[in-house]
Parts: structure tokens; sequence; C-alpha cells
């Protein structure tokens, strides 16, 4: 199954639309075009690859484009062959004169809504308070946020750059305000910061899920803290190789994690800058990380468990879970047999 866990919004802008957007607003199109704007090069660092992802946030100032944005989005990633998506997007950010939070939210709510009814994919929206915004603002977003649950919003999302803002206390009260909602909580941590970020991240802001979470296996202690813990880390491997997180995608630690008993989920991050979507990052786990058919069935059926999903879509995916394995293993039965009869 591919379960996709951790991806923006703002990145999943397709150049097509980027350009299409750009020549109704009148603005000026990069030299090279808006793929090449959009796009990063190669492996960077954080702050180089949130420019780029900036690029897109001309196009969300309006509650047509945004849900248009949105809507794309949700196809995109059927299309790719996701069986299920949360997208997650700050919503603070997007915000003009007469287009407030509420309204950014309801926008991305009515694309998610016409995506999932156009592909049959269920799918939830995540929303981000943002580390640069301060804690008035922050605890604004999470209060519309919470206005919108049970109306595609699924959950509660702290990001941007956590070298420059790396101490997560206050935000506590934005996630207090989310947690009360019934919101599932997750945040950035130990990408840019050391391990000790994660941690800090559970015990302040009470989340389950830790976004990226590469620098937690620096650290031995805080490893078996994660596993004990039961601490989902939601790995984009190229992403994190793009913003300079871990050196390569052959060091990326999530075989680390696996073999340390910690929950691994799947996400491709923001795609459009890295070219690489879920579908990818999927089998980047099997060709170059050592994932083999057990590992990569964990990897599904953890993101099961871990997704803020309502219970139906939930029971849903564990009986498509169990009929893959089923499936998987009448494959083997029967390759295992043919080879004894050739034999």
């Amino acid at each position: 199954m591919l379960i996709n866990l951790h991806t923006h919004l703002e990145g999943r802008v397709r150049p097509s639309t980027a350009a299409e957007l750009a020549r109704r607003a009148g603005l000026v199109e990069p030299e090279q075009g808006w793929e090449t704007a959009i796009r990063l090069d190669g492996p960077a660092d954080l702050t180089v690859y949130l420019a780029k992802v900036a690029a897109t946030y001309p196009f969300f100032d309006t509650g047509e484009t945004l849900a248009r944005i949105t809507r794309e989005a949700v196809e995109d990633s059927a299309a790719d062959g996701q069986d299920y998506l949360e997208l997650r997007f700050g919503p603070a950010t997007h915000v003009r004169p007469g287009f407030g939070l509420d309204d950014v939210i309801a926008a991305a709510c009515q694309g998610l809504r016409e995506g999932v009814t156009a592909t049959g994919m269920p799918a939830g929206i995540v929303v981000a308070a943002l580390r640069h915004h301060g804690a008035e603002l922050n605890e604004q977003v999470a209060r519309a946020a919470a206005r919108h649950a049970g109306d595609g919003v699924v959950g509660f999302d702290l990001a941007g750059d956590e070298a420059l803002h790396p101490d997560v206390r206050a935000y506590a009260g934005a996630f207090a305000l989310a947690g009360a909602a019934g919101l599932g909580l997750t945040c950035h941590a130990a990408e840019a910061g050391p391990a000790s970020a994660a941690r800090e991240a559970v015990e302040h802001l009470g989340v389950s899920r830790i976004g990226h979470g590469t620098h937690i296996a620096d650290d031995a202690e805080t490893m078996a803290w994660a596993a004990g813990a039961g601490i989902t880390v939601e790995v984009c491997p190229t992403s994190n190789w793009y913003t300079g997180a871990t050196s390569s995608l052959l060091h990326h630690p999530a075989p680390r994690f696996h073999q340390a008993g910690i929950p691994v989920v799947l996400g491709d991050d923001n795609p459009m800058q890295t070219r690489s979507l879920l579908s990818d990052e999927y089998r980047l786990l099997a060709r170059d990380l050592g994932f083999d058919a057990p590992a990569l069935r964990a990897v599904g059926l953890a993101a099961v468990e871990a997704g803020f999903m309502d219970d139906g879509t939930r029971a849903a995916l564990r009986r498509r879970s169990d009929r893959d394995t089923a499936a998987g293993a009448r494959a083997q039965a029967g390759f295992a047999s043919s080879a004894a009869n050739r034999a």
C-alpha cells in the first residue's frame, strides 16, 4: 500500500498550473520558466529548499486557485497509485485582505473534497503552524483548524526553519488547542536540529509523530526512547538528502529506525521540488535502503495505524492490507511450488 503521511501542498503545485496562474495574474515569468523556478537542481540545505517551495506562494492568493491546487494535488497523488493522502500546508502564509484564515482553510477543504470525489482516494488536510510566526498567530491558526475538524482537517503540524527557530515551547498553546479539538498531532523535528528536538516535541507539544527526524539516529538513547514510546517517524529520504539532513540517500537512517523498532512511515514531502513522488520513495526503500517485502509491509501497516484518518478509512485500509498480504503469500507459495516442480 502507498500511504502518504508527509507531503506539502505548497510543494505540489504543477509547473503548468503555475504558468497558467502567473499569466492570469500578470506575473513576470522566470527566465527559465516555472519548472526551473520551482524545482531544485540538487542537494543544498533547508533554507535553500524552503526558498524554492516559497516560489509557489503567489498562487495561493484566492479561494479558487487554492482549491484548484489542492484538487490537483489529490489527483496527482491518486495517479501515482497512492491509497491515502495527508496533505499539509501553512494557511497563515496565504492570508490576504479579505481572504482570512478560515477562508484559506475552507478553500483547501473544498479542493480536497473535489479531489476525493474525482479519484475515490481518501485524504485529509493537516494544518501547519509555522516556526517563524508568533504564538498568538499560531494559536489563531490552531483555532481555525479546530473549526474545520471533521470538514477535511484531520491534523496539526509545526513546520518551518528548525535551525533558525529551534525552541518548540512557544507553540505549546497552539498544539493544546488543536489536540483538544481531536486533531492528530505531528511536528517537523530533528531534521535540522539535534536528536533531542524530537523528544522535546513529544514532551512539550504532545505529538505522536515526528516529521523527518533524521537526527534521531545520531543518539542511541533517543533511538531507544523513540522505540519504547512508539513514536512514529515520517521519513522522506529524497527530501532529506536535498535539505542536507542526510549526507546521501544510501546513508539515510530509515533502515536503522526500522531495525530499532521505531515505526516508520513514508512521505514525499515536496515532490515538485525534488521530482520524487511517493512511489519513487517506496522504490528507493526497496532498491537502495534494503527494505525487503516484510519491512515494506511494516511501513504500510504503521501508516494505517499512525494516520490521522477516520475509523472507517482505517478499517478499509486494514482490510486492503490483509488482502495484499494474503495475495503476496499466495504468489510466493505458487512461485515456490513452480520452482519445486521444475526441479
